[in-house]
């Protein structure tokens, strides 16, 4: 999963007009049910009044007005999305995926929205090691991770040995219970992307931090049904916002102005 911030290019300051583009398919006011984790912020999260919001929540609301279709939000956890959307119980699913070839074989994704690298995030005061290869070399660190997710894959082939059984790595359910699991202390560094580290460092108050290089770039879409029929028209909305820097207004909101926490 998929977890520094996107290229911001060309920013604009405000979103283009809702209106649906006279070029781009028409849905006809289909109801389309989307799956989300609501823990990958700035993405999609839950704000302090517990409402569900985010980039890609913006996202969708500006697809569904160019598109002509409705959207039915329903919400679960990561380990569960991209086999309940690859049988079919729900239309889309969004939640910073990361454009894999092995997942294309269960799901279908859309055009890339988003690209970001993968980071080091560690406790605001740790001083033990400052790159992959400190913490690999220290046994008695421990990473927490999601099963199956692109930072449990960098993690063992990139930072550790390549056994995905080694017991430094530490398996949770959701990644915001690796979050907490580090800020506890449980577990000494959780991989993510930038696009999900840097709105957990901003909304810490100095508890977390970024450390070492990045480890690599990742690609994230949307995902649906095998054989979908939403994919084209949904890359078509993916391409119209790029073009008319909605993408880039989306970036501005979500990564420069928005303030975790408010």
């Amino acid at each position: 999963m998929n977890r520094i911030l996107p290229a911001l290019t060309g920013l604009m300051l405000c979103l283009a007009p809702a209106a649906m583009a006279a070029d781009l398919p028409d849905l006809g006011g289909k109801e389309i049910v989307v799956v989300t984790e609501n823990a990958y912020p700035p993405l999609q999260f839950l704000d302090a009044s517990g409402a569900a919001i985010g980039w890609e929540y913006d996202a969708m609301a500006e697809l569904a007005k160019r598109l002509n279709f409705t959207v039915k939000y329903e919400n679960i956890s990561w380990d569960a999305m991209i086999p309940a959307v690859s049988e079919g119980q729900f239309d889309l699913g969004m939640t910073g995926i990361t454009i894999r070839e092995d997942r294309k074989e269960k799901v279908d994704f859309s055009d890339s929205y988003m690209t970001s690298e993968m980071v080091m995030m560690v406790r605001g005061d740790e001083a033990r090691f400052a790159d992959k290869a400190g913490f690999a070399g220290n046994p008695e660190l421990l990473m927490a991770a999601q099963p199956g997710t692109t930072p449990f894959y960098v993690g063992v082939y990139e930072v550790l040995d390549g056994d995905e059984a080694n017991p430094r790595i530490k398996l949770f359910e959701t990644f915001g219970a690796t979050v907490e699991a580090l800020k506890s202390g449980d577990v000494d560094l959780v991989l993510t992307d930038g696009t999900a580290g840097a709105g957990y460092v901003e909304a810490s108050g100095g508890a977390l931090k970024i450390i070492g290089e990045k480890l690599g770039t990742e690609d994230f879409g949307f995902i649906f049904p095998k054989g979908s029929d939403l994919v084209a028209p949904m890359n078509a909305g993916i391409a119209a916002m790029r073009a008319d820097g909605t993408i880039d207004a989306l970036n501005k909101k979500w990564f420069l102005d928005y303030k975790m926490g408010q």
